[in-house]
């Protein structure tokens, strides 16, 4: 009951003041039905048959419009309003330019036939779907503390869809294996997702903290993917080695991987070297990638067409991002997160912290894990190391809940959607309760850590 009372509590007073509070204004109360809603009209998109992308960008929008005009109104200084939005676009920024970059290299490999080739080794050596489903979800798990949960999610969605693309018995398991296992995966690592690269940069945890969170994260994943499992058909994907034309890498392929795999280097260290934005490393694997695409066609007459790459991103995900964000910085301004304080005093720590897992799942883990570092409650590591955890693994439980689960939803488009996904959420619920158990014995009762 104490984790219901701090979700009910904390899902109500979710946005820190940003040095006014109109959240007992119309304008408040407005942008905060407005939010529901179009999170309603999203969660709902196989009923509605709209792309979620477009009610995200109009609640993201029309929400600063309304406190614009609002303010308008009422005489109020615009300037307070110009400031937060300034630092909201360049936190959008950030990410908008990140993920293009991330989903930029996808696409020129797939141009190159990476996948097309990896399957085409997978499916020769007669693997089952089960061992497929097993092969993506631990490399998922394993690949994400390096290349973050969202890149890894996106690469592995696309091998699982380029090894069959019409079953979705298969799909959608090996989907949420994905998933989970990227967030998982990232949970234990200061920069595998957002989520933990926070806290890391704000000091409530050293680098090695994190890795004390593997045995928890690891168990957790491994027993939503042992219950998926169950759902995986048996069999394996059609095979005719007369008749399959054998794949390989087309030249500059394997180039692209080794300038990928740099490109995420460089993003972490401009972030953790540099003391600059990660975004800025991306760019700069980006000009290389541009660069080398020169290179080649001078050399070989070999075009990467990296142009037409990004002319096939999925821009609905992006989006989708842009919305989100800017909504949930427009309930930032009206002030909804006054009493996160008092909520944790009252509540007390780990009842908080585990229902902030279940808000993620909802509300996106990155605004949230923001909101509580907003807050800053007087915990110690083990207490930051939780809410780091449970907002990584929390945002599993939804499809659209974290950066991983929006980004295979929009490689498996009509595959893996909310409805697909609740089927067997329930899974991931167990896998989650049950990091849970292994934190608490862990770092509560033989205090590991």
């Amino acid at each position: 009951m104490k984790i219901v009372f701090a979700l009910l509590l904390l899902a109500n007073t979710i946005w820190a003041s940003s040095g006014q509070n109109l959240s007992s204004t119309w304008v408040g109360i407005t942008s905060l039905v407005i939010f529901v809603l179009g999170y309603y009209v999203i969660a709902a998109e196989e009923k509605f048959h709209i792309n979620k992308a477009k009610p995200a960008l109009f609640v993201g929008t029309f929400i600063f419009i309304l406190i614009g005009f609002y303010n308008t109104i009422n005489g109020l200084d615009p300037k307070p309003l110009a400031h937060e939005m300034e630092l909201l676009i360049f936190e959008i920024a950030q990410i908008f330019f990140f993920l293009l970059v991330a989903m930029t290299y996808i696409e020129v490999m797939i141009e190159r036939r990476i996948f097309d080739t990896l399957k085409y080794k997978l499916v020769s050596k007669g693997y089952s779907f089960k061992k497929l489903f097993w092969f993506t979800g631990t490399l998922a798990f394993f690949i994400s503390p390096v290349a973050d949960n969202l890149t890894t999610a996106l690469i592995l969605s696309t091998v699982l869809i380029t090894i069959e693309k019409k079953n979705p018995a298969f799909l959608v398991p090996g989907a949420i294996n994905i998933v989970v296992g990227a967030n998982a995966g990232g949970a234990w690592s200061p920069f595998g997702d957002i989520t933990t690269l926070m806290p890391w940069i704000a000091g409530k945890a050293e680098f090695f903290d994190f890795f004390y969170l593997f045995p928890a994260a690891f168990l957790g994943w491994l027993v939503t993917g042992w219950l998926l499992s169950f759902s995986v058909p048996e069999g394996k994907p059609l095979f005719d080695a007369n008749t399959e034309e054998r794949v390989r890498v087309l030249k500059g392929g394997r180039t692209v991987i080794y300038l990928g795999a740099f490109t995420i280097f460089s993003a972490v260290m401009c972030q953790q070297v540099f003391g600059i934005p990660p975004m800025w490393g991306m760019m700069f694997g980006f000009s290389l990638l541009k660069l080398y695409s020169y290179q080649l066609k001078r050399s070989h007459d070999e075009e990467l067409k990296t142009f037409i790459a990004i002319s096939k991103i999925e821009h609905d995900t992006l989006l989708f991002f842009f919305g989100i964000l800017a909504a949930v910085g427009g309930l930032h301004y009206v002030g909804y997160l006054d009493l996160a304080v008092k909520l944790y005093d009252t509540a007390g720590a780990t009842a908080v912290n585990i229902g902030v897992g279940f808000l993620s799942a909802f509300i996106d883990n990155v605004p949230v894990m923001s909101a509580v570092l907003k807050a800053s409650p007087n915990m110690g590591v083990d207490q930051w190391l939780l809410v780091t955890m449970t907002a990584g693994i929390g945002g599993s439980l939804i499809s659209f809940g974290s950066a991983a689960g929006v980004g295979v939803m929009g490689k498996l488009r009509g595959v893996y959607t909310f409805g697909s996904h609740m089927k067997y959420a329930w899974t991931v619920l167990v896998g989650y309760i049950l990091s849970l158990v292994i934190w608490y014995v862990q770092f509560e009762i033989l205090g590991l850590y």
